[in-house]
Formats: C-alpha cells, structure tokens, sequence
C-alpha cells in the first residue's frame, strides 16, 4: 500500500496550478488541487480576462468617433457602468465553471479551501483540518497586489483587486503606477470618459520596455487627454466632502472620486508553512526554484508568479505544464524565459518579442535598428491622432532578429505571430523575402529595408 494520499497535490487553483494539475492527471496521476477563492487564479477571475473585457468596452467610445469619417451617422451614445460590470461578472463565472469543468473531466479532486504545507510531503486543509499526505507538492498561489509605499492615509486607495467590483465609474481617478496594470486602466477609464491622471515615480512609463515605445505611449495617452504626472510619487491621500485629495510630492494636489494603486505584487507566498522544511524565500518573498520548478525539496515545485521569474499567465501555464511533462510524463522539460511575446492592452496597444534596442547593444554589440512610424488607414478618414510605431532590432554579426516592438491598433495579435517568428530564429532576409500583406499595418515589418541611427536611452 503506497504510503501516500495522492500523487500530486497543488497550492492554487490558477492558471499555471490548474495547467499542472490536469497534464499530471492525463499521465494518470491521481491529484488533488486546493483553491481557497476561486478556480481561475487572478487572470481569469481579477486580472487579465476581466481587464480586456473593460479594455474592449473602453475602445467604443473611438469607435463612434471615427466612424463619421467613413459615412455613418452615429446618434447619442452613453456608458453605463453598472451593465459592463453584471456582463464581465457573468462571463467570469461561466469561465470558472469551464475551468472546474475540466479539473473534474480529468480526474482531478477539487478542495474548496486553503492549504498549508505541514512537511514536504503533508499538506493541511485548513477548511477541515484534514492532512493528505502527497509524494510531490506543486506551489501555485500567484501573487498580490500591494498598497507600497504605505503613506498616510493609504488605505482609501484600491488596487486592481477592487477595481473590478466597483458600484460606481469614478468620474476623476488618479493612477498610481508606471507598468502594465497601471498604463492598462489609466488607457481604461479615458476611454469610459473618466478624468485620468497616471502618476509615476519615473521619468518614463513602462520601465524595461524599448526607449521608442515608451515615447510613442506617453505621446499617445497626453493626445488622448490623460495627465501624465512622471518624476512624482503621492505624499499622503486625505478625504474631503469633495472626494479624495492626493497630496503630490511637490507639493500641488490633485482631488478624484478613486485612487488606484497599481506599484506592484508580490508572491502570495505569507502563512504558506514553507518555514516548516526549510525554503527560504527571497527578498522579495518569491520561492527559489531551478530550471525545473523544483525547490531546495525535492518534493515540493513551484511555479507562475510565486517564483517571480517572468510574471506572465502564458508563462505560468507553460511552467505548470512544463513541471508535469518533466515530473509525471518522463520528459525533463525547462521553460525559456528569455523569449517571451507579451502584449500591454492600453490604447494603443502595445506588442512585444524580444529586446529592447539598449538591451540588444548590450548584449549582441553591433545592432541594425529598423524603425517605422505612420498614420494608420483607418486615421486618414476619421481624423484621428493615432500613428503606428513598428521597430526591429537585428544582431548584425547572424543578421537574426532579436527584437520587434509594435505599438498600435492589434499589436497583441501581431506580436503573437511575429513571436513564432523571432522564436524560431528568423534573420532579417527571412522577413525580407516574406511578401507583404498589402494594405495592412503590419506588412510594415516586412517591408523596412534601411536601418536607422541607434537611440541612446535615457535613466529609468
């Protein structure tokens, strides 16, 4: 009689624990998986699935706008918040249900609880009190979002936890933030009509990202009417009969019906009992793993934004799916962190492969740069300020393609291809003989034929 429970147990009913949990149990493991809010993890029930609904809802408003320019006559058109939020809420429960759906289609037990590593192969339920002891552990709790730095008055602040459940649109909201999360909602509320101010610390939004894209965005939000305040941070938040005034660090103030705080997450990794065998977690509370997944235990892995490598679902699902080919499948398999396509859904989007031009230098010495900026088609009827920002970095001593940067309308779709790409190792006669799909954005990366000189950045 085996001396366990089950084969697996996982910590977190998210996107890259549900991924691990249903592979382990096609390779006919028997897993056990426990979720102490709701199966979906953070991107399908308060992250990125909800967040792109709110963003689809955000881009009507320059839908009716341009489409005078093409002939239609659009009547009076108004938002209602209360309708956006019962329509997202009911696709978010039918998206859970999908996902329970499928855990339970493939075997896997579902425990509606939270969990605590008693040793490395004992876990408690805490609903219950009840130990299962399982021979491998699978830590996937995610991350959370933070109200850092704490100042006075801070707690009259959300973050994107709440913002997806709020009774009212906030007609004036300040942003606090300068990364995916905070570009994406400050791109959000100016669509819905709201007053936006985005606050960042930096000189720049979206740190890391390639200089050009971070110009074209911060061009593109101060035309769509967002008050960008960069090289600030927030003194103290005090409420007034008015709403909230926010104290900036130069002393002005800005009064708004909400603030949301969007500075950062960190790994959920608090009262997991990983003091209990010995895992040390790092400065920023993330569980140290190898190429594997696998921890300083060999029983317990972890994976997603617990282990803060590269804090993507996409990259979550694949290590959880990753961990149960090399654990389960007998095919050791490490995932590439290096090369990963993501998109950032503010308006305009924003699709990215590879590296950023100075991080190319950097790393490869001598780069061609490759760069194109136009008036989109569907701006030349409309009368829209919009322009299109296509960029590509190649190693000129293999003449591969190593980074390419789009922002404009659909640059998520266009990067994800674009990926396949640059994963494979296209060079830049690769995309040269490629025929253009004419009349599209996008044929622009395959028609640039003369390099640019290089941009030198500037501090974060």
């Amino acid at each position: 009689m085996s001396d366990f429970d089950v084969d697996l147990f996982v910590i977190g009913g998210g996107s890259g624990g549900v991924r691990a949990a249903r592979i382990a149990a096609t390779y006919g493991a028997k897993v056990m998986i426990a979720e102490e809010y709701r199966v979906g993890g953070t991107c399908v029930i308060r992250g990125c699935v909800p967040k792109k609904l709110m963003v689809y809802a955000s881009r009507f408003s320059d839908d009716f706008h341009d489409a005078a320019g093409f002939g239609w006559t659009v009547g009076p058109s108004s938002f209602n918040w209360p309708t956006l939020i019962r329509n997202k809420d009911l696709e978010i429960d039918r998206l859970e249900s999908i996902y329970r759906s499928n855990l339970e289609k493939a075997g896997v037990e579902i425990v509606d609880s939270r969990a605590v590593i008693e040793d490395a192969h004992t876990v408690r339920i805490l609903k219950t009190g009840a130990r299962v002891r399982a021979r491998y552990i699978l830590v996937a709790v995610g991350a959370y979002p933070t109200l850092e730095p704490a100042i006075p008055g801070g707690e009259l602040a959300i973050t994107s936890n709440e913002v997806f459940h709020l009774e009212a649109q906030p007609k004036r909201i300040l942003v606090i933030g300068g990364g995916y999360i905070a570009v994406e909602f400050a791109g959000v509320f100016a669509g819905l009509g709201s007053e936006v101010t985005l606050l960042h610390r930096g000189p720049k939004l979206l740190r890391g990202f390639d200089e050009d894209v971070r110009d074209a965005l911060a061009d593109a939000y101060a035309k769509r009417g967002i008050k960008l305040a960069l090289s600030m941070t927030v003194t103290r938040l005090d409420k007034t009969p008015d709403g909230i005034a926010a104290t900036l660090s130069d002393g002005s103030i800005v009064t708004v019906d909400q603030v949301l705080v969007a500075t950062g997450r960190r790994p959920n990794t608090a009262k997991l009992g990983l003091e209990n065998v010995g895992i040390t977690l790092d400065a920023v509370g993330a569980i140290p793993v190898d190429a594997y997944s696998q921890t300083v235990i060999p029983s317990i892995y972890a994976v997603g934004d617990v282990t803060n490598r590269a804090n993507l679902t996409p990259v979550a699902i694949r290590e959880g799916h990753a961990f149960a080919d090399t654990v389960f499948g007998d095919k050791p398999t490490s995932v590439d962190h290096d090369l990963i396509p993501t998109a950032v859904f503010s308006t305009p989007e924003i699709g990215v492969v590879g590296h950023s031009e100075a991080a190319a230098e950097e790393r490869y010495g001598e780069i061609d740069v490759y760069k194109a900026v136009f008036r989109p088609m569907r701006a030349t009827l409309s009368g829209a300020p919009d322009r299109v920002l296509m960029k590509m970095i190649v190693d000129k001593a293999t003449d591969k393609v190593v980074g390419v940067h789009i922002v404009g309308h659909d640059a998520g779709e266009m990067i994800q291809l674009a990926g396949i790409a640059v994963t494979m190792g296209a060079t830049k006669a690769d995309f040269d003989r490629t025929i253009a799909v004419h009349p599209t954005a996008a044929e622009e990366l395959v028609t640039m034929r003369t390099p640019v000189p290089a941009k030198k950045p500037v501090a974060a």
